[in-house]
């Protein structure tokens, strides 16, 4: 990597922003240079996410001054930055639905492919054939319509489009958590070609395992603030996660027991269920029991938990919940089960809502009379959920829009508590949560085991699985290959021979 001023590529000054009351960015100075994969990181509503969509045009900031190849810089969209050379993967989904893999790849761009005024669909879909298999993609072809690929393919759809203008910066939002196994490695491909050709990456993650193994650099981020730069020499996990959330936050993370344990009565139980590529699955969920489903993201594990909440159709089998018959949403809820979707944004809130209507809607139903509610009923429930969770909103009327990702969680998850579940299907629950979220979180998943609820645990994460799971199905090609018992000797090693 280059040193001195001739290596520095961007650079923000005095940066600062406001939404309203809620100040996202305190005079910030950040810099990047020509070779480096510089991790962001920090809480959420840390402000590590604001500054690079300012960089990318997604936002104005509200002062200070960027600097870019040595000039000023200030893009006023996302597609005047891409061009100029500074890309940016956004963490939630940013396909356009209803068109093909070609429009999305060239939206903005059509008049490439026109002549005469019109569009020539037959060459861009060329053009995007030849990205798809500059990337080694293979599976699907430029004029595959969007809505028959699955979440994890779509978000590597907006990797190559960020990719096929050849950037010089790439700025990676919290995108690993949505992409599969293959699409992770396709994107840690890019990234450390982008390091090799001179040129940066910043890498956005709550990810500290990953942000340590892929980074040159980290900063961190508090409260709108740059409390360090560390080089990789520098890197430890616990002096991060500190410098992150202003303490030390203990070692008590996942579950200390590690005893299997559960009651005697069946919480939730899926009885011989197909359902598309599902067959013939069964299993019992315990109250007082955590069970984890992991995998790759294709394994079908996902939709097992869409099977639970009555998300997903079965063709033949049963999912009971005590004596009653799971098939719908609105049934799943009546009887006490929850569903923490992996896809928050699309499936598990409204986000031209507040925080507050989120919150109430699945207990509406318990805490009306005679078609009434309360009004101090509801913000007493409301503000509950807040506190427990500490979203950090200005008021609970704020839109879900407006939060950070995190806090977007913390949403989707209270909803649930707020509601008293007695059985909650968790699908990636902690997705896009920082690490001391991350640890309250755990802390009320094994309150709520304590309580006598029955879980299910599906998530991409090994160690959250293995740190929180009285059993841990392992699936392979939509069946089960493999189930392990809670013990302190079981490592991701073990568990990865199963997955692949």
């Amino acid at each position: 990597m280059q040193t001195g001023d001739e290596s520095l590529i961007f650079k923000a000054s005095h940066m600062h922003k406001a939404f309203g009351p809620t100040i996202a960015l305190k005079d910030v100075d950040f810099e990047l240079h020509r070779g480096e994969i510089r991790g962001l990181i920090g809480e959420n509503g840390s402000g590590k996410s604001t500054i690079m969509s300012i960089a990318s045009g997604m936002q104005p900031a509200t002062s200070g001054e960027m600097f870019y190849k040595g000039q000023p810089w200030a893009p006023k969209t996302m597609l005047e930055a891409q061009n100029g050379g500074i890309a940016m993967i956004l963490q939630e989904s940013n396909t356009i639905p209803g068109v093909t893999v070609a429009e999305n790849l060239y939206a903005g761009r059509e008049k490439e492919f026109a002549k005469f005024g019109f569009i020539s669909m037959r060459k861009m879909y060329k053009a995007a054939d030849e990205v798809l298999a500059k990337f080694n993609i293979t599976g699907f072809k430029g004029s595959t319509k969007i809505n028959t690929l699955s979440f994890e393919t779509r978000k590597l759809i907006e990797i190559i489009r960020a990719m096929e203008k050849d950037p010089d910066i790439l700025v990676v939002d919290e995108t690993t958590t949505a992409l599969s196994f293959d699409g992770r490695e396709i994107l840690y491909k890019i990234i450390n070609d982008m390091a090799a050709n001179n040129k940066a990456v910043v890498f956005i993650s709550h990810d500290l395992d990953e942000i340590m193994d892929k980074c040159t650099h980290v900063t961190v981020l508090r409260d709108g603030e740059i409390i360090d730069t560390l080089e990789k020499s520098q890197f430890e996990k616990k002096k991060i996660s500190s410098l992150m959330v202003g303490r030390d936050i203990g070692d008590a993370y996942y579950r200390e027991d590690f005893t299997p344990s559960s009651q005697e009565e069946v919480g939730l139980e899926f009885k011989d269920v197909c359902s598309g590529p599902i067959k013939d699955f069964n299993l019992k969920v315990h109250k007082g029991e955590i069970v984890g489903i992991g995998g790759l993201s294709d394994c079908g594990m996902h939709l097992i938990g869409q099977i639970g909440f009555g998300a997903r159709k079965v063709s033949s089998g049963e999912v009971l919940r005590g004596g009653t018959h799971i098939t719908s949403p609105s049934k799943a809820i009546k009887h006490g089960v929850g569903y923490v979707s992996k896809n928050r944004d699309t499936e598990a809130l409204i986000l031209e809502a507040p925080i507050k209507a989120n919150i109430l809607l699945p207990s509406l139903s318990l805490i009306s009379k005679f078609s009434f509610i309360s009004p101090k009923t509801e913000n007493d429930m409301v503000n509950a959920e807040i506190k427990r969770y500490s979203i950090k909103a200005p008021s609970s009327k704020t839109y879900v829009s407006k939060l950070s990702g995190g806090n977007k969680q913390k949403v989707s998850f209270a909803k649930w508590t707020a509601a008293k579940s007695d059985v909650i299907i968790m699908d990636c629950p902690t997705r896009g949560v920082d690490v001391a979220v991350k640890q309250a979180m755990y802390k009320i998943i094994n309150d709520m085991k304590n309580a006598g609820k029955a879980i299910l645990l599906i998530s991409e994460e090994m160690t959250e699985l293995i740190g929180m799971s009285d059993r841990l199905l392992v699936m392979k090609d939509f069946k089960v290959n493999k189930e392990f018992m809670r013990s302190p000797d079981l490592k991701e090693t073990d568990i990865i021979e199963y997955m692949l």
